[in-house]
């Protein structure tokens, strides 16, 4: 998939129709009452970023968000201002070439009927319509994490992009969350949720390797909720610092998500932090804040040699 071109001023209508309805219900964003069999990642053999001539030379971004919980709104922040953000800079301001994007909702493995929703690549608004149909399922247990591994593995052995593959250059993704990392994926699991016929578990670091391998990984932890000195945020940020390194961003205000995705993507292809986030306007600072420890330009992008 990948083929069209992105069209801001339908996605603008699309916004402003969306802005004062509320993120679930029959009447909301998302009306979905169960998962759609279009987003059903069981069975999927292969999600494809292919160069097309509308997009020649085309980059994979996946954005994978945590659904459950107060966190569903990051969905409908995404539905009503955050897709036109990540496309419009991108295309404006080309720190890549062709954004192809890819939404997965995050919800919970040992607990969740659909712990992993995820769309096509697409390169025009029918990103919209497949974000739409996401269904907020709300749950994720009391298990403190969720299943953000789940991510991981999908893009490691369910999908390929023709960046890698002509160009050698990996593709981006992001998971977005306010959880601690989980622990790993269980065979079941990935038997149960993915129909692969796994014959062992999956620890949170392989899953990790294996998708560092196609993509430069980041997760953004949203600190919504949190104090600097509270023990859940804490708790939460550690166990991502000691999986992720220099690619952990702490976000204060989750409703720049977009801005600090297109941010983070332009520091890895070489900007200053600084420049890149002057660009946003009253959101420079929290942009800023969040990406200013990123390596600048040191992102690794050849198949085998994997990220920090």
């Amino acid at each position: 998939m990948g083929s069209g071109t992105f069209d801001p001023g339908k996605y603008r209508a699309y916004a402003t129709a969306s802005a004062a309805k509320p993120t679930t219900g029959p009447t909301g964003v998302f009306t979905a009452t169960g998962m759609k069999p279009s987003l059903d990642p069981k069975g999927v053999k292969i999600r494809e970023s292919r160069d097309s001539d509308d997009s020649p030379e085309a980059t994979p971004i996946i954005v994978g968000t945590d659904v459950t919980g107060s966190m569903g709104e990051l969905a409908g922040v995404i539905a009503r201002k955050g897709l036109g953000v990540l496309f419009e800079a991108i295309l404006a301001r080309k720190p890549v070439t062709n954004p192809h994007m890819m939404f997965m909702a995050i919800g919970d493995a040992q607990c969740d009927q659909a712990p992993l929703q995820v769309s096509q690549f697409e390169a025009d608004n029918r990103i919209i319509e497949q974000l739409a149909d996401t269904w907020i399922e709300g749950s994720g247990g009391g298990n403190d994490h969720e299943s953000y591994e789940l991510t991981w593995y999908f893009a490691a052995n369910h999908t390929v992009h023709d960046s890698l593959i002509k160009r050698g250059k990996r593709g981006y993704l992001f998971t977005v969350g306010d959880e601690p990392i989980g622990p790993g994926l269980t065979k079941s699991q990935i038997r149960d949720f993915l129909d692969d016929g796994a014959e062992r578990d999956w620890s949170t670091q392989e899953c990790l390797e294996a998708a560092q391998r196609l993509y430069d990984v980041y997760h953004i932890q949203i600190r919504a909720g949190y104090s600097d000195s509270s023990r859940g945020f804490n708790h939460a940020n550690d166990t991502w610092k000691s999986v992720m390194g220099q690619h952990l961003i702490v976000l204060d205000d989750y409703q720049l998500l977009a801005e600090t995705i297109v941010s983070t993507i332009e520091v890895a292809e070489g900007r200053d932090a600084a420049v890149s986030a002057a660009g946003w306007g009253a959101g420079a600072a929290t942009v800023l804040s969040a990406t200013k420890n990123l390596p600048r330009g040191a992102a690794p992008k050849q198949l085998g040699n994997l990220g920090t």
